[in-house]
């Protein structure tokens, strides 16, 4: 479901009065463009291809992974039609591709309740999901907010998070659990709304830094 504009304004007001460094932060990135993802099947399977691998072999994974499953739709019914080394053979580990499985056989089964899962509260839908191997409470947390569009959630162990509140606020060392949520004090009941600022400052940062072909002195005019 949508997050409306209505909300959002009221989410950027509160933010914009409650705290001033999260203002500068609103000011440098612009608007909130958040847009959750119907395919709640397809972001858990995602967020465990991408454990602790880079974006790009993560995606030539899913890649293979839908190839394998082609013309089909990737479901759990679908998933659960293939055996390890189909699995195996797109690039997963035996571990993910265990945990893939976990998840297909959960929804499947209803212990999962996927479609349903949007009615429960947050910490009904962190317990229902980290039932399944491979989902820790940070992915259930991503859930909450890239899935279902859930406007409070402070992702506190997020590394990303973490260090957009170091450097924004001037802390000496990432903050750990308690000054995170002691920081986040402020954000609420729109920490998820903080919570994706904080991650946009870091793109920003990011794409403002000149690439080492960028810092090199056309052919001709290197010093030598």
């Amino acid at each position: 479901m949508a997050i409306s504009p209505q909300i959002v304004r009221a989410a950027c007001r509160h933010l914009r009065r409650s705290d001033p460094v999260m203002r500068r932060m609103m000011d440098d990135v612009g608007a909130f463009t958040l847009r959750p993802d119907r395919d709640r099947f397809g972001m858990l399977v995602r967020s465990i291809i991408s454990q602790q691998i880079s974006v790009g072999a993560a995606r030539a994974i899913r890649q293979r992974l839908l190839q394998q499953i082609a013309p089909d739709r990737l479901q759990p019914e679908t998933l659960l039609r293939l055996d390890m080394d189909q699995l195996r053979s797109v690039g997963l580990s035996l571990q993910k591709a265990t945990y893939l499985r976990d998840l297909s056989a959960r929804a499947s089964d209803g212990t999962v309740h996927l479609r349903t899962i949007g009615r429960y509260s947050d910490e009904q839908v962190i317990a229902q999901l980290t039932q399944v191997k491979g989902v820790g409470h940070w992915t259930a947390q991503m859930f909450l907010i890239f899935a279902l569009g859930r406007l409070d959630v402070f992702p506190h162990g997020d590394l990303g998070v973490r260090v957009a509140i170091r450097d924004r606020y001037g802390l000496p060392d990432l903050p750990d659990r308690e000054t995170g949520l002691a920081i986040a004090s402020a954000w609420r009941p729109f920490a998820t709304v903080a919570s994706w600022y904080c991650w946009r400052t870091l793109d920003l940062r990011r794409a403002a830094k000149p690439t080492r072909a960028a810092t090199q002195p056309p052919p001709g005019q290197r010093r030598r």
